[in-house]
């Protein structure tokens, strides 16, 4: 059984934002404070989708409009990863959470590096980003105290 270490990161994140926050609080009593917050930029589509020729004379068939929201998203994921990566090689902390939605779980395992993975203590299949600071170290704890 693992608990929220004092001095443990716990990372929080969806499609569209992600908070770090730390653990300032020991094991039996977390109390989490935010270290940063960063958001998904918002792109907007310049022009329509483009076309591409069929076989046959004079047939054009459009062309998938590009997922703006997913590609913000999958920056958003790549740039915390790095972030993370140097705040682990530079000793900020040595316990990671990390707790998203499957997409953006998986965006994460694919960028994060070895440093990260060495710190990372649990993965949580979940979207807490709309909690307050004591409900996320509510269910973080809950989800440590899980056997596995």
């Amino acid at each position: 059984m693992a608990f929220l270490a004092k001095g443990a990161w716990v990372v929080v994140a969806d499609a569209s934002r992600a908070m770090v926050l730390e653990n300032m609080g020991d094991a039996q009593s977390p109390q989490l404070r935010q270290v940063a917050q960063m958001q998904a930029e918002v792109m907007e589509a310049t022009d329509k989708p483009g076309r591409m020729p069929d076989p046959g004379p004079g047939q054009r068939s459009a062309m998938a409009q590009t997922d703006l929201a997913r590609l913000g998203a999958d920056r958003m994921v790549s740039d915390l990863a790095d972030r993370l990566g140097t705040a682990a090689r530079d000793g900020r902390f040595d316990q990671l959470i990390f707790a998203a939605p499957p997409q953006v779980l998986g965006a994460f395992r694919a960028a994060r590096c070895d440093a990260v993975s060495q710190r990372l203590v649990a993965e949580m299949d979940k979207t807490l980003t709309g909690h307050s600071l004591p409900r996320i170290a509510d269910l973080v704890c809950a989800e440590l105290a899980r056997p596995h």
